[in-house]
């Protein structure tokens, strides 16, 4: 009953994270990154349909055929789907059809595992694959209810039943300092992991200092006040024209109002807390910012193999490290293959956790990957300098 419990338990805080949306929040799609909250919660539920109940549950009926191409995300082995850019015109299934659909599926699954006898290790592989699979799109959730009605020009607060961790303030710069020398990364695969934090293998650092806490909104609001945003000199080409053709002049959700900095939460709009991390950054932010200051992102690496004498968890942090595989990575083969592997190009490796990523969803190994320009999710930074 161990599979029953665990999968009842990551279903109903997808559930609870949107408990307090109204039912137009649910079809809301502002950009292409950002998806509708309806289209999360059935999406996840096509996964444990597609890649559990069809193949492996005896005389399993689907619940609507025509939910593989609405549901399905990237996967293209498993057929044709709509296009992303496309998932907030669904206005049909309706809200009560999903939560039918999600109904439907974890009778059927809760069925299909009471019974112990059909746990093979390759089902096991595959549930824990779901049950991640779903808390990322707890915190897709999350910051997708963000992004809606953070956008939305009444800015209205919300109620969400999620359990958001305290995030501590930053007083004083505080650095680390590691030697030179040969260190092992990445997942030992001996508990659950993605693909693409294996293989463990070993790599040479030049010794180094690497901040212990991230950088404080205090902190980027003096990059903003001496005209960071307006001087080329510290952008990547690419981010001066992002710069430019954007307009940007602060973080996403900053908002100035009388001469002071507020900045947009699920309680609404409130007064910007100083002395707490930055978010929302994109790379090319984090990267101009460290310019700014002479120093640097650390590298994955660095990050790693320093990662347990820092305060990680509150921000997903910008690393100077491209999304590639680790040496001897290869891909599973089938749907599962596509899951990580076909991403690795024009992205950046982000390293840590956020407030709105699942509880024990996190790990020191975990590489999360998004583009330059993207910052809805809960980013933020810390910086590094060589010795």
């Amino acid at each position: 009953m161990e599979f029953v419990e665990r999968y009842k338990q990551v279903r109903a805080r997808s559930e609870a994270i949107c408990q307090g949306l109204q039912a137009e929040d649910f079809v809301v799609q502002p950009i292409s990154d950002v998806s509708p909250p309806k289209w999360h919660l059935g999406h996840t539920t096509w996964f444990f349909e597609t890649f559990v109940l069809q193949p492996l549950a005896p005389r399993y009926a689907v619940f609507d055929a025509g939910y593989n191409y609405v549901f399905n995300s990237y996967y293209e082995s498993v057929g044709a789907r709509v296009v992303r850019t496309d998932r907030g015109n669904l206005s049909r299934p309706s809200v009560t059809d999903v939560r039918a659909y999600r109904a439907y599926v974890d009778q059927a699954m809760c069925r299909f595992l009471a019974d112990g006898r059909i746990l093979t290790e390759a089902l096991i592989a595959i549930l824990e694959l779901g049950f991640n699979h779903e808390e990322q799109h707890q915190e897709l959730l999350i910051t997708d209810i963000k992004y809606i009605l953070g956008h939305n020009p009444m800015l209205p607060s919300y109620e969400t039943d999620y359990a958001k961790p305290a995030v501590p303030d930053i007083n004083q710069e505080q650095w680390i300092s590691q030697p030179e020398g040969i260190y092992e990364i990445g997942a030992k695969g001996d508990t659950f992991c993605f693909d693409n934090e294996l293989n463990r293998h070993k790599v040479y650092l030049p010794a180094y200092q690497i901040q212990q806490h991230l950088v404080s909104n205090a902190d980027y609001r003096a990059f903003i006040e001496d005209g960071g945003y307006s001087d080329f000199r510290h952008w990547h080409a690419e981010g001066w024209e992002w710069v430019k053709t954007h307009q940007i002049k602060a973080p996403l959700y900053w908002h100035k109002l009388d001469g002071n900095w507020h900045h947009y939460t699920a309680e609404g709009l409130t007064q910007l807390p100083l002395h707490q991390p930055v978010c929302h950054l994109s790379y090319y932010e984090a990267w101009a910012y460290a310019q700014w200051r002479g120093l640097r992102l650390p590298t994955e690496a660095e990050w790693e193999t320093a990662q347990d004498r820092l305060q990680w968890g509150s921000r997903w942090e910008w690393t100077e490290s491209a999304y590639l595989p680790y040496p001897g990575f290869t891909k599973a083969e089938g749907a599962i293959g596509e899951y990580n592997g076909k991403f690795m190009v024009n992205q950046m490796v982000l390293r840590g956790a956020s407030e709105a990523t699942t509880p024990g969803h996190s790990r020191p190994t975990y590489r999360n990957f998004f583009q330059p320009p993207l910052r809805w999710q809960f980013t933020g930074l810390r910086l590094a300098r060589s010795i």
